[in-house]
């Protein structure tokens, strides 16, 4: 299967923050960036695959600055690495001041998508080709993920088998 570059994958998405988006404290919900962040993710992983995909994980969202209302987020997701039939997707969001054109990182997060065949069940996808310096550091260190999520996963199952034996479910 030929490699696909990085761009062939690139998504972005631009919001502006309404009121029904925002907490008490007039910051952007952190549920409702994750819904955003899903979403672009898929975008990006499907363009990747050219298949459908369903989200496998979401390691994490490191939120690194609020979003007030009114300001703009601004998502950029690509694949970053592919195995066989998964996809790593990495997600940046930028927030703006509207108003002064002032921009901050405000979030990165890392999703797993696996693409699925007529059959419904996991289907290989094509190799990613990096071309930018940040996008060949994702790849090169994707591996050491790889192995965090399946640690994780293993921790989860094991805890998660605890509470079925405690809760006879």
């Amino acid at each position: 299967m030929k490699a696909k570059t990085t761009t062939e994958s690139r998504t972005i998405q631009a919001s502006l923050v309404q009121p029904s988006d925002t907490n008490y404290h007039g910051t952007m919900f952190g549920g409702k960036m994750m819904a955003y962040i899903d979403e672009v993710a898929a975008i990006a992983a499907m363009r990747h695959a050219r298949r459908p995909v369903v989200t496998a994980s979401m390691d994490s969202i490191d939120f690194l600055s609020p979003v007030k209302m009114g300001h703009s987020v601004c998502l950029e997701a690509i694949v970053s690495y592919a195995g066989r039939s998964s996809m790593e997707v990495f997600v940046k969001i930028i927030s703006e001041d509207l108003r002064t054109g002032e921009r901050t990182l405000t979030a990165t997060s890392f999703l797993t998508f696996v693409a699925l065949g007529d059959d419904g069940k996991p289907t290989p996808v094509p190799p990613v080709l990096p071309e930018t310096e940040e996008e060949r550091y994702l790849f090169e260190t994707a591996e050491e993920r790889k192995n965090m999520r399946k640690e994780r996963k293993r921790s989860t199952e094991a805890f998660t088998s605890q509470l079925n034996v405690a809760k006879n479910i």
